[in-house]
């Protein structure tokens, strides 16, 4: 099928294929590898040194990468035979993961697996993609790549939102590979069935793709202290023990702290209530129970909310008192207009990152000083706020409770448990609040220490300190030390690469543009896979802009003016206050954010593209650009330190250090015939 595709055709397919490659396996790798998911920015940086090394190995002449559907056959059957998972264990950072902490190999050594076995499969669409780049004018190549790319994420995004089983993932995978991979074609045709097979294998019927999770129920018998037994449902997301499904009976039997907002509180009535990480409904039925008016119910993943709706024996979510919102929290407090007499959250702990950050969590913004405020501001007179969790460390109770005290001006009621469970409960004024006296669960406020509250700037609440993990720090070490050697084995000389320097900068700079892109969005509209989708595709819409800008250009501007209007961006995204953005009304916040977020992203590229445009060797500039890309997602870890808006300033410097390391600046001069 090769033969009769022309090479821009090609090119577009390639580059799909690409991402889409790249998507499924950040997706189906968290999902299978046990706690993955809090790292799938080890899969990203692998997909971009795979790339990057396919983009060195083309040639002109060059065999197509036959080895690329047997290494994805064999890296999944592979992660179906590994151990359980990832040794979460310490202290210092927080993983919502089940209670056992021993599980598999050393971190370490787990993540180096799958960032090594990620680059090795992913050679080959970065060949394929790089063999079209040798046909094509520079940025007649650039922009069917990007065409490709967006087409891919699309495509992912479509799949994700009809919540598709891997299996149904590989049907586009296997049409391209073997449209674009034509020799040896009984490697191919084998290669693919086995990839099929062994995807087919590792789907469990009755598994059920949410676009956040791999969701799993398992069924089981709850035995309460006083010896009744009830039916129970408990929900798995990406292996991991989630939530329970049980009847607010025994909920109210076995856990003592389901209870305690409802005692915490006046007895003025519960009235209006909202339950942000309402999840199968077992909270919104304890609220029914103890009398609630109207219940407003948030949850961010739908297909959980709809086992609750399916499978909850006392049918919360029926109750015509029930209002249900499938959203993110903090968007939800941002839009709503209604008071409400309580607002609780719910256990909203998530098992995952959001895509395209490296430690930026479902629930991540939820949690600030900024969001408590926001909860204070939906607050009726006399109301309450409270939230209830497993928290696994006395350290984040007091950091949350620190938070409480910090937004509403007094201090909470604490009570805590032996199994480290804890309920922290705030009336909107001290008055509205009722603790009890030391003693029993209850923990007086002032044998609470903890760190100080998180910020919307800086939203890590279960990493204790202002610091980057020796975990994290390892696996950047190991990351570059490894990318360093294959790319000397693979691409010869780092001389090769040396006049692309300069683009090596910007790949990393445009990282970092890309993530604060993603962790604003998902501040200013939540932190719903809808958001991310519509980010990642609105970043290639924008670089595709460029690269049509660029090429209609008669003159293309010279260095100085083209990072100089790159500069004037950055200076507006790095001066707009968000809480300013925050106060707009949606559809203003939208078209501020738009411009604010993408104009910094626009201005890179059209410097991107017009140094791109006059490379001599195209291949090795563009993998200069990737591996770059790659140090800038180890850069990211920064901003555990210093917070994502100091990820500009970052980029700003990375900028500096193209302008310097590139061409001299010359007049400005024709763009390139048919580029």
């Amino acid at each position: 099928m090769i033969g009769v595709m022309s090479v821009r055709v090609r090119l577009v397919v390639a580059s799909a294929l690409m991402l889409f490659t790249e998507l499924l396996l950040i997706r189906w790798l968290g999902a299978n590898l046990l706690h993955l998911s809090y790292f799938s920015n080890i899969v990203l940086l692998g997909s971009f040194l795979g790339i990057g090394l396919g983009f060195l190995m083309a040639k002109p002449g060059r065999r197509s990468p036959w080895w690329f559907p047997l290494g994805l056959a064999l890296l999944v059957l592979a992660v179906l035979m590994a151990p359980e998972g990832i040794d979460r264990a310490g202290s210092d950072i927080i993983y919502f993961t089940a209670l056992q902490t021993n599980s598999g190999f050393p971190p370490a050594v787990t993540l180096t697996i799958v960032f090594v076995a990620v680059a090795l499969v992913m050679t080959g669409p970065g060949l394929l993609v790089a063999q079209c780049f040798l046909e094509l004018p520079r940025l007649d190549a650039y922009r069917y790549d990007l065409v490709g790319s967006l087409a891919g994420t699309v495509l992912f995004a479509v799949m994700s939102f009809l919540s598709a089983p891997p299996v149904v993932w590989s049907v586009f995978l296997v049409v391209a590979t073997v449209a674009l991979v034509p020799a040896p074609r009984w490697i191919v045709a084998l290669s693919l069935a086995a990839f099929v097979g062994v995807l087919a294998i590792g789907t469990v019927q009755g598994d059920i793709w949410s676009p956040y999770y791999k969701i799993q129920t398992t069924e089981s018998t709850l035995t309460t202290a006083d010896g009744s037994k009830y039916p129970a449902i408990g929900v798995l997301a990406n292996g991991v023990p989630h939530q329970s499904i049980v009847p607010i009976e025994a909920r109210l039997k076995k856990e003592s702290f389901y209870p305690i907002p409802y005692q915490r509180i006046p007895d003025n009535g519960v009235g209006d209530v909202l339950v942000v990480g309402a999840g199968n409904g077992s909270d919104v039925a304890l609220a029914l129970h103890y009398g609630a008016t109207s219940v407003d119910a948030v949850e961010i993943d739908p297909r959980i909310h709809d086992l609750g709706v399916e499978l909850h024996p006392d049918h919360p979510y029926a109750d015509p008192r029930v209002h249900s919102y499938i959203t993110d929290g903090r968007a939800f407090l941002h839009t709503t207009d209604k008071k409400y007499d309580l607002v609780i959250f719910a256990l909203p702990d998530s098992l995952t990152l959001v895509a395209g950050s490296n430690q930026l969590r479902l629930e991540s913004y939820l949690f600030t000083e900024e969001a408590l405020q926001d909860v204070r501001n939906v607050l009726k007179p006399g109301g309450a706020f409270s939230m209830y969790n497993y928290y696994r460390e006395d350290w984040l109770v007091g950091r949350l409770a620190n938070t409480a005290a910090a937004a509403f001006g007094h201090q909470p009621c604490i009570d805590t448990y032996a199994n480290r469970s804890a309920v922290i409960t705030i009336g909107l004024t001290a008055a509205d609040q009722v603790c009890p006296k030391p003693g029993s669960n209850a923990t007086s406020v002032a044998s609470v220490v903890g760190p100080p509250p998180v910020h919307d700037e800086r939203p890590f609440l279960y990493l204790k300190d202002a610091s980057i993990p020796s975990l994290f720090l390892v696996m950047i070490a190991l990351i570059i030390g490894i990318s360093l050697i294959a790319v000397r084995v693979v691409g010869g000389p780092f001389r090769r690469m040396a006049p692309y320097a300069d683009l090596a900068c910007l790949g990393a700079a445009f990282l970092l543009l890309e993530t604060r892109a993603v962790t604003w969005s998902a501040l200013l509209f939540g932190t719903t896979w809808v958001v991310n989708a519509i980010v990642f595709a609105g970043v290639l819409i924008v670089v595709l802009l460029a690269v049509e800008v660029t090429r209609r250009m008669p003159v293309k501007p010279a260095r100085p003016l083209a990072f100089g209007f790159l500069a004037a961006t950055l200076l507006v995204a790095w001066l707009v206050p968000t809480n300013w953005l925050l106060s707009l009304p949606l559809g203003l916040r939208v078209v501020a954010a738009v411009a604010i977020a993408f104009g910094p992203v626009f201005a890179s590229n059209i410097v991107f593209a017009t140094r791109f445009n006059t490379t001599a060797d195209p291949t090795s500039a563009f993998a200069a650009n990737l591996l770059g890309a790659m140090v800038g997602g180890c850069l990211e870890y920064l901003a555990l330190v210093v917070g994502y808006p100091a990820l500009l300033g970052v980029a700003g410097l990375l900028y500096v250090a193209a302008f310097a390391l590139g061409p001299k600046a010359r007049a400005a001069v024709p763009v390139v015939a048919g580029a």
